[in-house]
């Protein structure tokens, strides 16, 4: 193929998934087109929970401190029973936030308002979403992807390294790549609508009808706008009135309130649940991302999340073949993020059997920080590890103490998207030669940090000489000993990481 290459990578799709994968591209030089074949950005809020392992990577991405002003917290729940009580409780289980862990707490955030900082933090990096741009089919060989895309009734032929489907639960790459996507309808049709309602405290979120199906429904405010959103299960066949007038009244008879008014509809939607999964994540050149992976019912607030972390785990691997790693390191994405979907929509749907019942309740395992990796490819250990942080799991966050005095946490260390090799305890000057993409830092003595709380030692329980190194999505890649650190350079050489023939990394 001779036509030249238009862009690195065509992201197909704007949305959550497609926008963190673009960003993760735009930091790293990487070029790519992102386009949508929408005339303009989602304006509803299918999901609206991010998780504390999203606001880690958001922290990574920049973005943390505007998606939080831009929403706010889960306020607590108000049930309203039919003997008359109410029974005020936490949405969420609530736990202190640690050094190590430094985001336990879900935030509440409309999905269209998470999407416009990461467009605004798209545009810092220098690009920006085509809209009314879409893909009409494509077709693949050893060293690219063509596309056709059409714009304003214009078609036209494009070439590409790499093409990401981040399209959506109906997406156009899976069924031309015709990848299946099994799973399950899970016999619960619902009601979602963003709308200006009367009637209502914006304190809590208000739940009528817990445990009766037909009688459900959830009304929460949605955080940094003056709007609710309504949940509720809905017949599984016919028509459902989503005007402000047709959803007046289901709020009417389900929450008894007679004053209950939606003044006006911003967006309303009335789906089918499903668990669903691809059976792939990759074919050739060609990746799936978000919902076109995988589809989730909305108990938990898994999906908009597990979409971000698909995208931020696939953005540095892409880069680095890029920039010349073996083209298996890409192999890993579907062996890291496909088991960890599937173990999502395990959780959401059980939560969907307890909210059937009037008992969901989310503890910790709904804040994705215990996900990892401990069987990828990439995840090494030299000797192996029975105790402590292990290779494939989250890197804990740590406080430090830099060399000139001033504390230093570890997150800001790992933050970019670089490598990161840490000794502990280690005589200054050892380790491997430096090298392009990686950040080398030391414990001990002469070295540029002081682990002045144990903390580094604590939350990884390390021994003395051994060395972390740590991935660009932060998790931890290996762990070696003192006398096994020659053991890195063939993991280096899978990553991209290896050394020059100069001498100089690349």
């Amino acid at each position: 193929m001779s036509q030249k290459i238009s862009a690195d990578v065509l992201i197909c799709g704007a949305g959550a998934a497609g926008l963190t994968l673009a960003i993760e591209l735009a930091r790293r030089a990487i070029p790519f087109r992102l386009i949508e074949q929408m005339q303009e950005p989602f304006r509803g809020s299918r999901g609206k929970g991010i998780q504390p392992r999203t606001q880690e990577i958001f922290e990574d991405l920049g973005v943390l401190d505007r998606v939080v002003a831009a929403g706010g917290l889960y306020p607590p729940q108000c049930e309203y029973r039919d003997d008359g009580s109410v029974a005020v409780s936490d949405v969420v289980e609530i736990r202190p936030s640690t050094h190590a862990e430094p985001y336990q707490i879900p935030l509440l955030v409309p999905q269209f308002l998470t999407e416009r900082v990461l467009r605004e933090r798209l545009c810092e990096l220098g690009h920006q979403v085509e809209y009314g741009v879409q893909l009409i089919g494509f077709e693949q060989d050893e060293t690219g992807v063509t596309a056709r895309i059409t714009e304003a009734g214009q078609e036209t032929v494009e070439r590409f390294h790499f093409l990401v489907g981040a399209d959506g639960g109906r997406s156009f790459v899976r069924q031309t790549l015709e990848i299946g996507f099994p799973g399950k309808t899970l016999g619960v049709r619902a009601l979602v609508a963003d709308v200006e309602l009367e009637g209502f405290s914006r304190n809590f979120w208000h739940r009528f009808g817990e445990g009766d199906m037909s009688r459900q429904i959830a009304i929460c405010p949605l955080e940094g706008t003056d709007m609710f959103q309504i949940q509720g299960p809905v017949a599984l066949e016919g028509d459902v009135d989503l005007s402000a007038e047709g959803l007046t009244t289901t709020i009417r008879d389900r929450s008894g309130r007679p004053n209950a008014t939606v003044t006006s509809v911003s967006w309303a939607s009335a789906f089918h649940m499903n668990a669903r999964l691809a059976d792939r994540y990759r074919v050739g050149r060609v990746f799936l991302a978000g919902d076109a992976a995988h589809t989730h019912p909305p108990t938990g607030g898994q999906g908009l999340n597990t979409s971000v972390q698909d995208a931020y785990n696939l953005g540095w691997k892409l880069a680095a073949v890029l920039a010349g790693a073996p083209d298996a390191l890409l192999d890993s994405y579907e062996a890291e993020r496909r088991p960890i979907a599937a173990q999502m929509l395990g959780l959401a749907t059980s939560l969907l059997e307890a909210a059937k019942a009037g008992s969901m309740r989310r503890g910790r395992e709904v804040n994705q920080l215990d996900l990892g990796y401990p069987t990828s490819p990439l995840s090494m250990e030299n000797p192996p590890r029975q105790n402590g942080a292990l290779a494939g799991d989250r890197a804990p966050d740590a406080i430090l103490q830099g060399a000139a005095g001033q504390p230093v946490r570890l997150f800001d260390l790992i933050r970019g998207a670089h490598w990161t090799l840490i000794g502990h305890e280690v005589e200054a000057g050892s380790g491997p030669d430096p090298r392009h993409n990686l950040h080398m830092h030391r414990t001990g003595p002469r070295g540029d940090l002081i682990d002045i709380g144990a903390e580094l030692k604590t939350h990884y329980g390390l021994y003395s000489g051994e060395w972390v190194l740590v991935r660009p999505d932060g998790y931890i890649g290996a762990i070696v000993a003192a006398g096994a650190l020659q053991s890195l350079e063939p993991y280096f050489a899978a990553i991209g990481l290896e050394m020059r023939s100069d001498g100089n990394g690349r």
